[in-house]
C-alpha cells in the first residue's frame, strides 16, 4: 500500500515515514499543503495522512479540493485540533478517520490497517488462501497454524498476492505499492522477493506462478 504523509513538523514527519516504512508500506512525505494536489495527480495513493495546520494551504482546504476533484483514496486526519467542531468539519469534508495529537504509533498503525482493509473491501482481519492465513492486525502469515518467518518486504508482496488471489498482479503494481520516492526499488527487486517467497512456500500447498508477459498469480491447493 502506498501512503502520502502531509505533515510540516520535521520530527513527526520523519518518524511517520520511518515507522510506516518499517510496517511494509511505501511512504512519501510532503510538508506543504499546496503540493498535495500535484502529488496525487502524478501518483496513486491508497491513503493520505493529513495534518490540518499546514503552510501554504490548510489541510481542510486540501481535503475539500481533493474530494471535489474526485479523489477516492482513504484520508486519515492527524491534528492537534481536538474540538468537536473540528472533528465534525474534518469528517464532513471527506476524511475517513480523525486522530488527534499526541497519539501512539501502534494505534495509528492499527487504524491504517483498518483503512487498508476497507479500501480493499476486506471486512475481516484474517485473509485465508488455501493453506495460508494472514493476520492483518498482527502482521503474521501462518501455514497450517505454523508461523512463516518473512521479511517486511516479503510479507508485503505475499499480502498483495493473497489480497488479489485468483488475479494476476503485475511487477509494476508491486513496485508502485512498495516503493517510495526516495527508495531504491525496481522490477528486478520484485523478482528477488518472488524467488525468496517461492523457496519459503515450497511444500506448503501454495505457490507463485508466473503469467508470462503479465505478472504473478498465487496458486493454492484447496480442500475438496
Amino acid at each position: 500500500m502506498r501512503v502520502l504523509v502531509i505533515e510540516d513538523d520535521t520530527t513527526l514527519g520523519h518518524a511517520l515515514q520511518e515507522f510506516l516504512g518499517n510496517q511494509g508500506y511505501a511512504v512519501d512525505w510532503l510538508k506543504e499543503g499546496d503540493r498535495v494536489e500535484g502529488a496525487v495527480a502524478g501518483q496513486t495513493y491508497d491513503l493520505l495522512l493529513l495534518d490540518l495546520n499546514l503552510p501554504g494551504m490548510g489541510g481542510l482546504e486540501v481535503l475539500q479540493r481533493l474530494r471535489g476533484n474526485g479523489y477516492q483514496g482513504q484520508v486519515l486526519i492527524l491534528t492537534a485540533r481536538d474540538g468537536l467542531d473540528d472533528r465534525v468539519a474534518g469528517l464532513d469534508a471527506g476524511a475517513d478517520d480523525y486522530v488527534t495529537k499526541p497519539f501512539e504509533l501502534v494505534e495509528l498503525a492499527a487504524r491504517v490497517r483498518a483503512l487498508a482493509r476497507r479500501n480493499h473491501g476486506q471486512a475481516q482481519t484474517v485473509l485465508e488462501c488455501g493453506p495460508l492465513t494472514f493476520d492483518t492486525v498482527g502482521r503474521q502469515i501462518r501455514v497450517a497454524g505454523k508461523r512463516l518467518s518473512l521479511s517486511v518486504r516479503e510479507l508485503s508482496v505475499l499480502e498483495m498476492l493473497m489480497a488479489r488471489s485468483g488475479r494476476v498482479v503485475t511487477k509494476q503494481q508491486i513496485v508502485n505499492s512498495l516503493s517510495a520516492w526516495d527508495a531504491d526499488f525496481s522490477e528486478n527487486a520484485v523478482e528477488v522477493y518472488i524467488y525468496r517467497l517461492r523457496k519459503r512456500l515450497d511444500g506448503t500447498g501454495a505457490s507463485i506462478q508466473t503469467v508470462r508477459g503479465f505478472g504473478y498469480l498465487l496458486d493454492v491447493e484447496r480442500a475438496d
